[in-house]
């Protein structure tokens, strides 16, 4: 295969990792540009945009993580390219001005370190040809220290994924890989080389859950990044709906009840979670769940909170203060900014309809507010 025919095929295997890119807004969804398959139009980190040169180094893979079509013994078109093939096809794109960065994983062809050692090269040929933009770096499970310094050394961002919200659950999709020693005590390093006031604090931390591939709960997931963000100050955690026929069939995962609309909802609610601890000030525990642990396909969780919680409301648009008004149903940050320039301003807000064009979102605001 020529190298564009490798491009193509480890930038739609690539796909599986979400880690630079969600779905809180509508520009946010998992896209790709129509012409160049490995070209992503995506949300950083840090809330800003771009397009990313996205793309696997090797898809050839000795781990057996079940939920993963690339897993050993998986039926896979192989192949891989070199860090200085990978390194000149980027570049040919950045000069172009196509792309303005550079998002890179790897199956783990050998050991973790030697897959390492090929990303953390292909970062080290751009910098030292002088490229300064992003670059976002996966961190195998496994890898040496060493490794992960350079890796947060040469990087914008890293990402290592969690997978799961706990041991129990993760031996559910792997036998290769230990979660303490593999998963938690690197993602404990990443922490403390990124932290505030270290020498890499300006790089990004993230990670990802898999969801429905175990028998994980909404509860243990939410739990699991609260703790995350609290304790580890993670600056995004990302999640991907497993989708049933991708991985082994003793998988939990492949035997669930759980159609695949169920679970790409179910990952879309536990964005919206998410976004309530971030960005709304909720606690984990204050994210309202279902008998079964699991957070509602039917309302959003924010909704969901509202209707649990009558003696909050109503809320005063014209007096209330921003953490009331971030605790109604339809309100978002932009209309809510908007609320408190009109009152500063002077305005009194008589309806919806002065916030501007009424839509179906922001209707769910009436039953909850006061003018």
């Amino acid at each position: 295969m020529d190298t564009t025919e490798r491009l193509e095929i480890l930038s739609q295997d690539s796909r599986y990792d979400l880690a630079c890119a969600c779905a809180t807004r509508d520009d946010e969804h998992r896209r790709r540009s129509g012409d160049d398959k490995w070209i992503y139009p995506v949300v950083l980190p840090n809330g800003g945009s771009t397009y990313l040169f996205k793309t696997l180094l090797s898809n050839v893979c000795i781990n057996n993580c079940k939920y993963c079509p690339l897993r050993a013994g998986a039926d896979a078109r192989r192949c891989s390219l070199s860090p200085e093939e990978l390194a000149r096809m980027f570049l040919e794109y950045y000069r172009v001005r196509r792309v303005s960065g550079l998002f890179l994983s790897s199956a783990v062809s050998d050991d973790p370190d030697a897959t390492m050692e090929r990303i953390n090269r292909t970062a080290l040929i751009l910098r030292r040809l002088h490229f300064r933009g992003y670059i976002h770096l996966k961190v195998i499970p496994g890898a040496s220290d060493a490794a992960i310094r350079q890796s947060v050394a040469l990087a914008s961002a890293v990402s290592l994924n969690i997978e799961a919200p706990g041991e129990e659950y993760f031996k559910q999709l792997s036998t290769t890989k230990n979660y303490v020693r593999d998963i938690i005590r690197p993602l404990g390093l990443i922490s403390r080389l990124t932290a505030k006031g270290s020498v890499f604090n300006r790089v990004k931390q993230t990670t990802q859950f898999v969801v429905g591939a175990s028998l994980e709960t909404d509860r243990d997931i939410i739990q699991s990044l609260w703790k995350l963000y609290r304790e580890a100050g993670l600056d995004r955690i990302y999640f991907s709906a497993y989708q049933r026929g991708a991985g082994a069939a003793d998988l939990p995962g492949e035997r669930s009840r759980a159609t695949n609309g169920d679970l790409l909802m179910r990952e879309h609610r536990l964005y919206q979670a998410d976004w309530l601890i971030r960005k709304y000030g909720f606690r984990a525990d204050e994210i309202p769940l279902e008998a079964g642990g699991n957070l509602s396909l039917t309302f959003d969780p924010k909704e969901m909170w509202a209707r649990m919680h009558p003696e909050f409301f109503p809320v005063n648009v014209n007096r209330d203060d921003r953490d009331r008004l971030l605790r109604v149903p339809g309100l978002g940050q932009v209309i809510i900014e908007r609320i408190l320039a009109a009152r500063n301003s002077g305005f009194h807000i008589r309806s919806l309809a002065d916030l501007g064009k009424e839509t179906k979102v922001l209707a769910k605001a009436k039953d909850y507010v006061i003018f």
